[in-house]
Order: structure tokens, then sequence, then C-alpha cells
């Protein structure tokens, strides 16, 4: 019988823009280092795989009158919090976005093999390029990268992220205290990559990770998305709405890994899934549309503009959705919401304030309604498991670790106990030769 896998995705709390105005959710849990302890100390209760924390690089991505609704405008750095996360944690894996649009590939291995030596081998790396074009203007850009450049240099940043990892050998450090030698000059390896998009020396002044390398996650579902992962990715968060995208999500990129020579089971495909919980379905129900009610119009409109990459807020708000051109900005994004609106029938303003809230994968029911779906999901081909959302905090995250969690143990679809220390391990990866010294 297969198991699942489950992270849970934080931004660091939850994805729902009326989430922290829930009764009894924790308004100010994105920025409160105890709350947060708290949340981690549960999921490692309920044995998830991983903590899964979002980034993003610009304050200002919608008009201030929608951004002063949104719980997510503060946040810790995730390369900061996680850190001290795994501090107070022992087994559950600490996933982190690191944009390789607007970083270089020297910080970002660094502080990922830190990660990875700190939490001794439950770091991740959640590979993904910057839609939001205000980024561009805190890092010394006029102009946003166009989308093909960015994943043209993201496969570029890859490789040089690796083969930094891989500049030291893993017995390296030999620290002979008899001879004085502290490590072996013979088995470290300066990188030299120059390439069309990036120029590094090395090698870095960390060692190799604990895991070979920290767990590679993609986020992405466009064309070129799709093929990043297929070559790169060992888990991708993906966001499709129904079982059948999901399986053909799975399907496309599965069969693109293994044609690269690679094991389909070592990619493990993890969409994002907004869980809400009820004593019973009609209960459960209630509780989604009294959260999407907390959503503010202008905080619905500006989300519908960040996923169509156009200024929603001209379109009459209750006529069909006009065609959206494309744009610089995330196409998959795009494409959803399109879907959705055209899948459903939805109005301009239906649309909003399903995006507002979220418009993706959801399960509204109670723990058995909720697992059955994720077996079927399970059953076929259309995950390895889920990245999952919650309502609100701390409740929803409590009610899922509680009440599914069990559910699913009894049913044997997830451990009652870690097997491993390492995320590799809880995801079924194996360590990555080393490229220079294996």
């Amino acid at each position: 019988m297969k198991q699942l896998h489950l992270g849970a995705f934080m931004r660091p709390v939850s994805i729902h823009t009326g989430a922290w105005r829930y009764p009894g959710a924790w308004p100010d849990a994105n920025f409160d280092f105890p709350k947060l302890k708290r949340l981690i100390q549960t999921l490692e209760r309920g044995k998830f795989d991983a903590f899964f924390m979002a980034d993003h690089l610009a304050f200002l991505n919608m008009p201030v009158d929608a951004l002063k609704r949104s719980h997510t405008v503060t946040s810790f750095d995730p390369l900061t919090l996680l850190p001290a996360l795994a501090a107070v944690t022992e087994r559950i894996g600490l996933i982190a976005t690191a944009s390789t649009t607007y970083n270089e590939p020297y910080h970002v291995a660094r502080k990922f093999a830190s990660l990875d030596h700190i939490s001794g081998g439950r770091a991740g790396w959640n590979l993904v390029t910057t839609a939001n074009p205000d980024a561009a203007l805190n890092f010394g850009q006029d102009a946003h990268m166009a989308h093909g450049e960015r994943y043209k240099r993201a496969r570029e940043f890859f490789d040089v992220v690796t083969g930094l990892w891989d500049g030291w050998a893993d017995d390296a450090l030999v620290r002979d205290v008899e001879s004085g030698i502290f490590f072996d000059p013979d088995r470290v390896r300066a990188l030299d990559h120059e390439g069309p998009e990036l120029k590094v020396r090395g090698p870095l002044n960390i060692a190799r990770p604990v895991q070979g390398w920290p767990v590679i996650v993609q986020a992405g579902s466009s064309e070129a998305g799709r093929q990043i992962a297929a070559e790169t990715a060992e888990a991708v968060f993906c966001a499709p709405g129904t079982l059948e995208d999901g399986q053909r999500f799975y399907a496309d990129v599965k069969a693109r890994a293994k044609a690269y020579g690679r094991d389909p089971d070592h990619i493990k495909i993890l969409p994002g899934c907004f869980v809400v919980i009820g004593e019973t379905v009609d209960e459960a129900k209630a509780k989604r549309a009294h959260l999407d009610s907390l959503v503010h119009y202008d905080s619905a409109i500006a989300s519908l503009s960040i996923a169509l990459g156009v200024d929603a807020r001209a379109f009459d708000p209750d006529a069909p959705l006009p065609p959206i051109p494309e744009t610089e900005q995330s196409k998959s994004g795009r494409e959803r919401a399109m879907r959705l609106a055209e899948r459903e029938g939805l109005t301009v303003r239906q649309l909003a304030q399903r995006l507002g809230g979220y418009g993706g994968l959801s399960m509204v029911g109670t723990p058995t309604t909720i697992a059955d779906a994720m077996e079927a999901w399970i059953d076929g081909a259309g995950s390895d498991g889920f990245n999952i959302m919650f309502p609100w905090l701390p409740g929803g995250l409590d009610d899922f670790v509680d009440q599914v969690v069990p559910e699913l143990q009894r049913r044997g679809r997830f451990r009652r106990e870690y097997e491993g220390t390492t995320l590799r391990e809880h995801l079924g990866l194996p360590r990555p030769p080393n490229r220079f010294f294996d």
C-alpha cells in the first residue's frame, strides 16, 4: 500500500488572506517566534515530512489599500528563521525558498549547507524564479527579467550551487591533531565555473552538506518550470485544481524525468492542498464560507491581478473574465486562474473572491472524507502526497494533526514514527554522489 508524504506549506503561516481574522486565530503568528515554534513542534508531533516556507522579495506587490489587509506583509527571512526552528525540533524537514533571480549561487550554496549542518541533514532548497516585477527595484534593476531568461539563469544556477556543494569530499576534514592537518587539500576542489549567466570560482568555505545536497524542491508549473523540475527537482510543489489536472501534471513530469535517465520515484509530486475540517461536511463548508467572507474585495481583486499579471480592477466585476494576454509574470498562475473561471463559469468578482482566499485544490470535509480524497489522489497517480495549507492558525493545523493524521495512520497511509533522521530519508530519496570525488 502506497504511503503518502506530507509537507506543511507555511508563509510562514496560512496562505488564506482571511486567516488572521478567523475567530480564535493568531493574528500575529507570521512574526512571532514562540508561536512559530509551537506550530512546527505540533507538525513534528504529527510526523510531517517538512515545514515548507515561502518567501517574497518585495513589499509592494499590490496597491497599498489592498496590501494593508494582508497578514503576510511582514515575516521572517526563511534562512534566518529555519536555523532557529532547527534548534527546537529533531526530525522534521526544513525547506526554504531562495530565488535564483535575485541571489548569487555562492550565497545560496553556503546558507543551505549551513542549514543542513545545523539541522543534522534536514534542509531543502525550494528553487524558484521570482515572478513579482517589483522585486527588480529592490536589487538595482529597472525592469524585471524576462520569463525565459529567468529560467535559463535558474538552470545554470542549480549546476553552480550543486557544484559548490560537491567541492568538498565527504572525508576532506581529517582533523589530525598529531600532524596538525585540519583538512586534505587534495579533497577540496574549486569549481571555476564560467557560463553564459554566471561566473563563480569557489570552493565554498563550509564542508559538504550532511545530505550531500539539501533536497532540491521546485515550484512552478509552466513549460519552463516543468522542464527544470524534470532535470533537477527531487520534490515538486504544484497547484493542480482537480485530480485530472494532477494526473496530467504527474504523468508529464515523471515522464520527462525518466527521459533524462532519472528514476521517476526520485521526484515527488506534492500539490498544495487547502484543508478545512469539520465534524460534518456541512460544518466544514460553513467554516470555509465564513473564512472566505473575511476577504475584502480590494484584497481579492489585487490577488486576481497578481495571478493574471494584469490590473483586474478595470474589468466589469459581474461579467465573465475577458481574454488575458501573456505577461512576464507567472504563466502557470495565469493559466490556473483562467481555467478555474472557465470550468466553473465564474464572474470576475467570484473568481477574485476565490483567489483572494485560495483558488487551488481544496479538501473541505470530515477527517474521513479528506482521507478518502487523499487516497484517491495517491492511488490514482495524481500525487505522491500533499503540501498542506492550513485555513487558520493554530486551530486549522491542530485539527489536521489531531484528526486527519490519525485517520491516515489507521489506514496505513502515513507513518506513525519517523524512520530516518534526514529529509532525504523521510522522502525516500538517495544521497547524491559527489561528481568530483565519488
